[in-house]
């Protein structure tokens, strides 16, 4: 799910030639794909605790939209020009055909009543009318309606078509699946069983599969502007199958979006957030060390008049490649020294503390061999300021961070903490993203006129570190009520992710499972725990989010946390 999103259909080609269009296109969309699953509507779904009377009308909605579908393709028909391609769209207008009938068979287990008697709300118009549209031939770009006079040009009109039908097919198939790991196959309890059931079945999933087959088929032969025409459609249905989930209405207590909980009416939403590798791709000390070793001067040039002298650039290179093998070699010891203790049969977060002493004395030990090789001295802090500007950050982080910190009516709060050697890196990768409102605490290299004297300001070292500055600034918050989130991604954040009311993990760090196994911690996938914390809620009686659980919570892209803490 952290695809990068390419900016057009052209950058596509990075991809594995040998994917298809519609898989393309898909994960391009993989954001608003899991946007869609995180929705109020889909999790309670999921979760069995959907109230009745909202489940009603999303199957009377769904009615409307599903007949536009079945006309659309029924438009689609008209306009492909191979027989197969007609036969194929046939088939998959009776598949529709034979999804009203199961809604018909919904409203009569759940007391719908006649479906037709209710009015479509303006998400339902707004996407029908959408589908209707588009295969109808008004898409920009294209002729007039009725002035399609070639069978290409017709064709055109059938793969527009199937570009904003295909995202419907795959989301339900993609949902249909995952929910289906909420049902318990000894039991009949989960009241919408049946309706996950139809999604995750073989047969609905070979139909998304034969939508996703014939849009390839009928795009082969297009333009790269006609397939940019084709993206923006898909994605625009897309949005519009989240639109049409967020219309349905809800009366009950959801677990999602966290900051609409009732409690932050009065609270105080804490945020805090690792940096390297947690919102960046690449880890900062590398970059460092390259800033270090590009400006160096090279071992034939005469050595600068600046009262810092520096080591070559090939000295600096042969320098640094030493103290990253003696570093990685050496934190492996130090993680199997860790786990030589006996396993824990449960989480005691007071023995994890103590185990990781050994990593904190390891990160300290680290950080004065770089000090004393020297391979920080003499860096420019405007080179800095400006390798910062240009660091790449997690694909959707930053408009994480835009969006909540401009959240209105909650009280948000958010906190950087960072092993960095410099905290300016970080603020000028911030302040490029117009976040210079975010807390920086990190450390600090230390400069003599703008030029680094080598000197590491040393604010925090370890995971013991990192939980202090973690409590030492809620300490300074204690005028209301807080609830903590900590979003990190290495061991060096397990304590804090721990100490949080609500610990995010993303990524896949070996050495953090390793570690947090070997003690009791228990890693849950984000939505996996919404749907529980779902199912827990009763009626003016919110689940709560426990500090030092031995829970955390992990997903795999800044769209989930997006998704999780603000909702679309």
């Amino acid at each position: 799910m952290a695809v990068p999103r390419p900016d057009s259909l052209s950058s596509l080609a990075a991809l594995d030639s040998e994917v298809g269009l519609a898989k393309k296109l898909w994960i391009k969309c993989r954001r608003e794909s899991v946007f869609a699953m995180y929705t109020p509507f889909a999790v309670c779904l999921a979760s069995g605790n959907l109230k009745l009377e909202t489940f009603r009308h999303y199957i009377a909605q769904d009615v409307y939209f599903l007949k536009a579908f079945a006309q659309a393709y029924e438009l689609a028909e008209v306009c492909a020009d191979d027989d197969d391609e007609k036969a194929v769209i046939l088939q998959l207008r009776k598949d529709v055909l034979e999804e009203l009938k199961m809604h018909d068979s919904f409203a009569e287990e759940w007391g719908s009543g006649d479906t037709t008697e209710s009015t479509p709300n303006p998400a339902t118009v707004r996407y029908t009318d959408f589908l209707l549209a588009t295969a109808s031939g008004k898409v920009e770009g294209l002729k007039a309606p009725g002035k399609l006079a070639t069978p290409f040009e017709k064709t055109k009109v059938a793969a527009y078509t199937l570009g904003a039908m295909t995202p419907c097919m795959r989301l339900y198939a993609f949902l249909g699946k995952e929910f289906q790991t909420f049902l318990d196959p000894n039991e009949e309890s989960h009241p919408y069983k049946k309706w996950i059931e139809t999604y995750s079945s073989e047969s609905f999933q070979a139909s998304a599969v034969h939508t996703e087959d014939l849009l390839d088929k009928l795009s082969v032969s297009l333009t790269g502007e006609e397939l940019d025409i084709i993206e923006k459609l898909y994605h625009q249905a897309m949005k519009l199958e989240i639109e049409f989930f967020n219309a349905q209405p809800l009366a009950q207590p959801t677990a999602v979006p966290l900051i609409k909980e009732p409690a932050f009416a009065e609270d105080r939403l804490m945020l805090f957030s690792d940096f390297d590798l947690t919102c960046t791709v690449l880890d900062s000390s590398a970059i460092l060390a390259e800033i270090a070793i590009v400006t160096a001067p090279k071992s034939d040039q005469p050595l600068s008049e600046s009262h810092i002298t520096r080591m070559s650039s090939s000295d600096l290179r042969k320098t640094w490649e030493i103290l990253s093998k003696q570093y990685t070699e050496e934190h492996e010891q130090c993680m199997e020294s860790i786990m030589a203790s006996v396993k824990a049969e449960q989480f005691s977060y007071e023995v994890l503390v103590e185990a990781l002493q050994q990593l904190a004395e390891f990160e300290k030990r680290a950080n004065d061999r770089v000090i004393e090789s020297e391979v920080l001295k003499g860096l420019n802090l405007e080179d800095i300021k400006r390798a910062g500007e240009r660091l790449i950050l997690q694909d959707g982080c930053t408009a994480f961070f835009q969006k909540l910190i401009k959240s209105e009516n909650v009280d948000v709060n958010v906190h950087v903490l960072s092993y960095c050697w410099c905290g300016d890196l970080i603020r000028s990768a911030l302040l490029s993203g117009d976040l210079s409102v975010l807390n920086i605490h990190a450390n600090e290299l230390a400069f003599d006129d703008s030029i680094s004297t080598g000197e590491i300001v040393k604010n925090m070292e370890s995971p013991i570190d990192k939980v202090q500055a973690f409590r030492d600034i809620l300490r300074n918050h204690e005028d209301k009520k807080n609830v903590t989130v900590y979003i990190g991604d290495s061991v060096g954040d397990l304590l804090c992710l721990l100490e949080a009311d609500i610990g995010i993990v993303i990524g896949n760090s070996s050495s953090l499972r390793r570690i947090g196994d070997h003690f009791g911690v228990s890693f849950v996938p984000l939505f996996s725990g919404l749907v529980k914390k779902q199912k827990e809620y009763d009626e003016g009686s919110p689940s709560k989010w426990n500090s030092r659980s031995g829970t955390l919570y992990s997903v795999s892209s800044w769209a989930e946390i997006y998704a999780f803490v603000l909702g679309w």
